[in-house]
């Protein structure tokens, strides 16, 4: 029923989980009471039972500290404080506990029974309600009246909605790295952050994607990531298959990499685009660069430098993260590409913050 996505990473045993099924139950609500004063002076006291609490609720957190969903892998059953009853004097029950479980931002959640995509958390804090508490009930005080002033009404408390969800994690980063095996992902990613992915001069070394900060001059950074190797066929689940491509999705901008020492560089970039565009067509619509890596092997030196057709991209830059040969000029590039790209996003947002649906709108 669960640990679908569970992979581990070769050598240090490190799971990366990018999808977790869970069951989650809110708590439930607490009963109402029947009870009357009895107080030395009140012959007539009225009815004074209290309303049972409400049952807590199962909350996802999005928490920066995570990132990935290996904790549900262990653990299946995840519910929340159920609430205490109604008591006399007019005391109601005390509410159940919320039970708050942290995930990775970038989660997506959706119902497993129905398909329905209940949230997603992207941004540090956010919050997303998967399971509600019960409703406590009423008390026989809830059911006084001027012509009934001795009820023994009183309701049960209700039970806490109860879900099996599936959570999908989505990397979020700035600019992802896409390239077939050894193109030179994992030594640009070590190269320009301090991330320490594994590299070795054999196919798919890298089975989780990596995550890194850039760093530049004037307290300027941008988020990086080094998605697995794309071979052709990929979309069908050859390879890494389309476990990974997923993560390419929330990136605002996308750098191609293509080796110069390769055979064909037009045909690997032609490649790359077209498995893009078979797994997502809307992965095909997000801005692209194209990195010429190991300039330091470059077959045609001293000659003409080697280049792509790439009519759709927003810039063309050779670089090696070997020897740092044109990082400086490729980072400046992608920064500003960043830059823009947020912006836009920003503007977009101010100008449509229900996002287009008009099932939210006022």
């Amino acid at each position: 029923m669960r640990k679908r996505g569970r992979r581990a990473v070769g050598g240090g045993g490190i799971l990366f989980v990018d999808v977790a099924r869970i069951h989650v139950t809110g708590g439930a609500g607490g009963a109402g009471a029947v009870a009357f004063r009895r107080e030395k002076g009140v012959p007539r006291g009225g009815p004074a039972g209290g309303r049972g609490g409400n049952g807590g609720g199962v909350i996802l957190v999005a928490d920066r500290r995570l990132d990935t969903l290996l904790d549900y892998s262990y653990r299946a059953h995840y519910k929340a404080g159920r609430a205490g009853h109604g008591e006399g004097k007019n005391r109601d029950g005390a509410s159940g506990e919320d039970l708050r479980l942290p995930v990775p931002p970038g989660t997506l959640v959706r119902d497993v029974e129905t398909g329905e995509r209940i949230g997603e958390l992207l941004e540090e804090g956010d919050e997303l309600v998967v399971a509600r508490g019960g409703r406590g009930g009423r008390g026989n005080a809830s059911f006084a009246s001027p012509t009934r002033q001795t009820p023994r009404e009183w309701e049960a408390g209700e039970w806490g909605e109860e879900r099996h969800i599936e959570l999908e994690l989505k990397l979020i980063a700035d600019v992802g790295l896409v390239g077939e095996p050894n193109a030179g992902k994992s030594t640009l990613l070590a190269r320009v952050t301090a991330a320490k992915p594994r590299i070795a001069d054999y196919p798919f070394t890298t089975l989780t994607p990596n995550l890194g900060v850039v760093g530049l001059s004037g307290h300027r950074s941008f988020v990086m990531a080094d998605i697995p190797g794309i071979i052709e066929g990929a979309h069908e689940g050859r390879g890494l298959g389309t476990q990974f491509l997923r993560h390419i999705e929330r990136t605002r901008t996308l750098a191609l990499l293509v080796p110069v020492d390769g055979e064909d560089p037009q045909a690997t970039y032609d490649q790359l685009r077209e498995e893009l565009r078979a797994h997502d067509a809307a992965l095909a619509g997000i801005s692209h660069c194209v990195l010429l890596t190991k300039a330091d092997l470059n077959p045609a030196a001293p000659g003409p430098p080697v280049s792509v057709d790439a009519p759709g991209s927003w810039g063309q830059f050779t670089i090696s993260a070997v020897t740092g040969a044109g990082l400086d000029r490729a980072l400046e590039g992608l920064w500003r590409r960043v830059r823009r790209e947020k912006e836009a996003a920003a503007e977009e947002a101010e100008a449509d913050p229900f996002g287009g649906s008009e099932a939210w709108r006022p």
